[in-house]
């Protein structure tokens, strides 16, 4: 998943304030929503989770935006509509404008 350990020094946890917040919103947001059936699907749900987190939740510390900035898109048409993409499997969204059919 491209993750690597970094260690931290010894009887110092408030270094580990990171870790704690990823964990806390993961096990919220995703774990609580879903039920894992195997240690495979765990580790389709976290990789698709990690996406999310990067290109579509919004962050207060970035002032409503994503570490991967994304772009406000203006209305391509006044026919066109706000579609609902499921993201992680369903508990959350990305929204999009497409043209009516």
């Amino acid at each position: 998943m491209g993750t690597k350990p970094v260690r931290i020094s010894y009887r110092s946890p408030w270094q580990n304030g990171t870790a704690e917040r990823w964990i806390g919103s993961c096990r919220r947001e995703l774990l609580e929503h879903v039920v894992v059936l195997s240690e495979r699907h765990f580790i389709r749900l976290v990789r698709s989770y990690i996406s999310y987190y990067h290109e579509d939740r919004c962050h207060l510390a970035l002032h409503k935006d994503t570490p991967n900035e994304r772009d406000a898109t203006p209305r391509p048409s006044s026919t066109a509509r706000v579609v609902a993409l499921p993201r992680v499997g369903g508990p959350h969204h990305r929204y999009e404008w497409r043209e009516a059919a």
